[in-house]
């Protein structure tokens, strides 16, 4: 995430922090930029210099203007006329780890080899949120390298229990032990 889409964002989520709409806002914003994923040429559109900015204001306020809060529309508007639309994703990010730290949630990454089970993600959820003290927000990713076990990435560090994360483990107490 640049500096530039820190500023705009963490602005933002000040802004609808004092008028409440901090829940709204997230809401809208996952919103819009999965939108933006799944359709990458409007975002080219929005950001292509050679269509004047009242057409490519209009541009928004016709995609979102009966749909999503005015501060999104103008943050949108705002970041089109300063050609930073690129910037949208990473100005999100900002705004929700400002949200998940006001709101004590934690975001994880489990990766196997295999999908979890319901069942066996919320078993997981569930001890990672007792050892972490807060909300988890868990996303599974398949990784073919994961032989058996788990690897969880929560909070900047990485929880390894997978087979070969054991034995790295193993191989590096041996090696202390015989220096």
């Amino acid at each position: 995430m640049t500096h530039t889409a820190k500023i705009y964002g963490s602005g933002l989520y000040d802004l609808a922090m004092e008028d409440g709409l901090v829940d709204v806002l997230m809401e809208q914003l996952q919103g819009v930029r999965s939108l933006f994923r799944e359709n990458p040429d409007y975002v080219k559109l929005l950001s292509e210099p050679s269509i004047p900015k009242a057409d490519r204001i209009k541009l928004i306020d016709d995609a979102f203007g009966a749909q999503c809060e005015r501060y999104l529309i103008n943050f949108l508007k705002l970041l089109c006329e300063h050609g930073l639309v690129q910037e949208f994703a990473g100005c999100c990010e900002e705004y929700t780890q400002r949200y998940n730290a006001d709101h004590n949630i934690t975001e994880a990454t489990v990766y196997s080899a295999v999908d979890l089970t319901d069942a066996q993600a919320e078993i997981l959820k569930a001890k990672l949120e007792a050892m972490s003290k807060k909300t988890v927000i868990l996303t599974q990713k398949k990784d073919a390298s994961v032989v058996a076990g788990l690897r969880v990435e929560i909070e900047g560090k990485q929880l390894d229990g997978t087979v070969k994360g054991r034995m790295s483990g193993l191989s590096r107490k041996l090696e202390e032990m015989t220096i």
